[in-house]
């Protein structure tokens, strides 16, 4: 086949995967945000009235990418604990450059595929697993939303691969 019908099937196939996997991620995230168990809006937030609890309130994004430290802890650990949803205030703030990680993941895994190379889904799925341990240990809304828009972003990418895969021989 032409190098230049392959590359314009690479690209064609990765744009397909970024632009639908944003599309559908973002939809199950919203579906699984109205699910009953995913939790109240307010059930993780701070207490009411608190400049924390406006801050997420309002969406302001000044502090986004600030880590709260263990002197700056929720004065009650255990409601911090609670899940305010995979589409909360606190799951979106934690998980800040989620739509950039998942573009870079869609095409990594949707580029495995179109390669043959299926195991180093695995490594991609490492890296990021690894590189959001942090964030996701003390938040469980952010975990859930992780999870959702990981699996529904990579199984997209996949069957986009999978797609592509027999145009390009």
């Amino acid at each position: 086949m032409n190098p230049f019908v392959q590359l314009l099937v690479v690209v064609l196939v990765l744009i397909v995967s970024v632009v639908g996997g944003w599309v559908l991620t973002s939809t199950v995230l919203r579906l699984a945000a109205r699910s009953p168990d995913a939790g109240s809006p307010d059930a993780g937030s701070p207490d009411a009235g608190s400049p924390d609890a406006s801050r997420l309130e309002d969406g302001a994004d000044e502090d986004a990418n600030t880590v709260v430290s263990d002197q700056q802890a929720p004065r009650h650990p255990a409601r911090a604990a609670v899940s305010d949803g995979p589409d909360g205030a606190r799951a979106r703030a934690v998980l800040r450059g989620g739509t950039w990680i998942g573009i870079l993941e869609r095409i990594a895994v949707t580029g495995c595929f179109l390669a043959g190379d299926i195991t180093s889904v695995a490594l991609v799925v490492a890296v990021k697993g690894l590189g959001r341990y942090p964030e996701l240990r003390e938040n469980p809304g952010a975990s859930e939303r992780f999870v959702i828009g990981t699996l529904t972003s990579m199984i997209w990418a996949a069957l986009v691969g999978v797609a592509g895969r027999p145009f390009l021989t």
